[in-house]
């Protein structure tokens, strides 16, 4: 087999023949970072992601996968650190502890709110909602001076969010990073406290309505977009 680096600077440079200039100054708009970009579209880098996991699923396995992956998302290109997660995301299930950590650290190579929410959620987060226990990285990642690991302490908990687990870890969670200042991490706390009132109000709307008066304006009106319009009325009235 030729090696990991091999195969990912072969990927780098399809990604560059099949670059697209115009919708790369596009992608440019949707952030307030300077990003480099190839303007891939979504629907193509995800068809190649799909044509070259499974020649090296049959090839070699998900544990080169993995390593190849990890060679990708370490460039500083949008599309590179995407795909690397595209690879990767429908093999979550023959991943474990140690490909967690090896995640983990991808968080330090994150640039965007866009490498970071496809590794956050994808990934992280499938795998911290397979296994609960590992729920409990997320209070270290929240307490980081790095805004995409606070960022992510919520976003990675969307994904079981979605199937009603991680109630008192949202609870608490919340509670930590409702002082922090920085939009994207607000955003973050937000879409995790959306995606909780609409599969699991019970426990969040009572949530909502105990940090109403503390949370800030962008937390609050994210955290009641699927609520109905009486509920939301009652939590935004200060």
């Amino acid at each position: 087999m030729k090696s990991p680096a091999y195969i990912a600077a072969h990927l780098r440079q399809v990604l560059i023949n099949g670059a697209s200039a115009p919708h790369s100054i596009e992608v440019q708009h949707f952030f307030k970072e300077e990003v480099q970009s190839r303007g891939w579209y979504t629907n193509e880098l995800r068809k190649l992601a799909k044509r070259f996991r499974r020649v090296i699923l049959n090839d070699a396995g998900v544990d080169y996968l993995v390593l190849v992956a990890d060679q990708l998302f370490q460039g500083e290109v949008l599309e590179e650190k995407t795909l690397a997660v595209y690879l990767l995301q429908d093999s979550v299930g023959d991943l474990g502890e140690a490909e967690f950590k090896l995640l983990e650290k991808w968080l330090d190579r994150v640039s965007s709110w866009a490498d970071h929410d496809a590794l956050a959620y994808y990934l992280l987060g499938k795998l911290i909602a397979a296994e609960p226990r590992r729920a409990a990285r997320v209070f270290v990642w929240a307490k980081s001076k790095n805004r995409w690991h606070r960022r992510a302490a919520a976003v990675s908990l969307i994904p079981g969010a979605g199937a009603k687990q991680f109630v008192p870890e949202t609870r608490r969670l919340t509670e930590q990073l409702l002082a922090d200042k920085d939009d994207m991490v607000q955003k973050g706390l937000g879409w995790l406290l959306r995606v909780s009132a609409k599969c699991n109000p019970k426990h969040t709307v009572p949530l909502l309505m105990s940090i109403r008066d503390r949370a800030p304006r962008l937390v609050l009106r994210t955290g009641c977009e699927t609520l109905d319009a009486k509920t939301r009325s009652r939590v935004l009235a200060r």
